[in-house]
């Protein structure tokens, strides 16, 4: 099946990844660049991993150790709403 690049910027890229790549052709070039970041998606540690690593490096608690924030509350104090009924 040929691959038509109707974008002229997305040819230079594949024409630049070509030549970075020296892959024979562009569709060569764009198969490779695109199993290259599938391939850096499938290793990435999974979210809740990279955000322990955040909390850790921040020192911060654990999610499930912080209390649970009221913010309809928070909003009614800050625009002195404090007779609404809840």
């Amino acid at each position: 099946m040929p691959l038509y690049v109707r974008d002229e910027r997305v040819n230079q890229l594949a024409e630049q990844a070509q030549k970075i790549l020296k892959a024979p052709t562009k569709t060569d070039a764009i198969r490779q660049a695109l199993e290259r970041v599938v391939q850096e998606d499938e290793q990435k540690p999974p979210l809740a991993e990279r955000l322990d690593k955040i909390r850790a490096k921040y020192n911060m608690p654990a999610y499930d150790t912080l209390e649970p924030f009221d913010e309809k509350a928070f909003l009614d104090e800050m625009w002195g709403d404090h007779d609404v009924h809840r």
